[in-house]
C-alpha cells in the first residue's frame, strides 16, 4: 500500500517466522528494506517522515519501548500511526471471546483450524443478517469483512482466537501511549467503532 502511494523506500520490520514470506511477497525490493527485528528494535534513523504500527501494540504487554523507538526514528515533523482494537464499542464482543481465548489460545494449529471452519458459516450468516438488522458491529461486517474473501475471513477468525496477548484500548489509553512520548497534535478516530486509529507528530 504504501509503495502504490508513492513511498520512495520503506523500512519492513518482521521479527517472527514469516519474515521470509514478507521478503518474498514485496513487488518492489529495491525499494524496501527488510529488518528482522521487533519494535523496539528499530534503529534511531532519526530521519523517517512516517511510522506505522498496524495492528501490532495491542498484542505487546509493554509497548513504550516500540513507540519510543519510532519517536527515535522519526525526523523533525514526522509521523507515528497506530491501529490499536478498542475497548469502546466491543463490550459483547469482548465478553464472548474472552473466555472462549482461554481455551483456543492453547489449542493445537489443526484443531484451532478445524474450530475455524466451525465458525466460519455462522459469521457468514451473521453478515446477512446486517443487511437487514442494526446488529453490533455492523458497520465493520457491511464495509469490511463482506468485502474480503472466504480466506481472510477465516484467517481474522483464526487470528482473533489464538493471540498469547491482546490488550482492548480505550481512547484515553490510546492517545496515552502517544503523548507519554511527547508526540504532539495527536489525533484519533474511532474506526468502524471497534478500533483506534491514533496519530502524532514528532516535534
Amino acid at each position: 500500500m504504501l509503495l502504490e502511494a508513492g513511498a520512495k523506500h520503506i523500512i519492513a520490520a518482521e521479527p517472527s517466522d514469516a519474515f521470509e514470506v514478507l521478503c518474498h511477497n514485496i513487488p518492489q525490493p529495491e525499494k524496501v528494506t527488510c529488518l528482522k527485528i521487533t519494535g523496539d528494535q528499530l534503529p534511531a534513523y532519526e530521519n523517517l517522515d512516517y511510522v506505522f504500527s498496524i495492528g501490532v501494540l495491542h498484542h505487546i504487554p509493554n509497548p513504550a519501548p516500540v513507540v519510543e523507538a519510532a519517536f527515535k526514528a522519526l525526523r523533525p515533523g514526522g509521523h507515528f500511526l497506530v491501529w490499536l482494537y478498542g475497548k469502546e464499542g466491543n463490550g459483547l464482543y469482548l465478553a464472548l471471546i474472552r473466555p472462549l481465548r482461554v481455551l483456543t489460545k492453547r489449542l493445537p494449529h489443526f484443531i484451532l483450524s478445524s474450530l475455524v471452519e466451525i465458525m466460519y458459516w455462522p459469521l457468514v450468516l451473521y453478515i446477512k443478517s446486517c443487511h437487514r438488522l442494526p446488529l453490533p458491529l455492523r458497520g465493520y461486517m457491511l464495509s469490511v469483512l463482506e468485502k474480503m474473501s472466504p480466506e481472510k475471513r477465516r484467517l481474522i477468525i483464526y487470528d482473533q482466537l489464538n493471540p498469547a496477548y491482546a490488550k482492548y484500548y480505550s481512547r484515553f489509553e490510546a492517545e496515552k501511549l502517544l503523548s507519554d512520548w511527547k508526540f504532539e497534535n495527536i489525533q484519533i478516530h474511532h474506526r468502524h467503532g471497534y478500533s483506534w486509529t491514533v496519530t502524532g507528530t514528532k516535534p
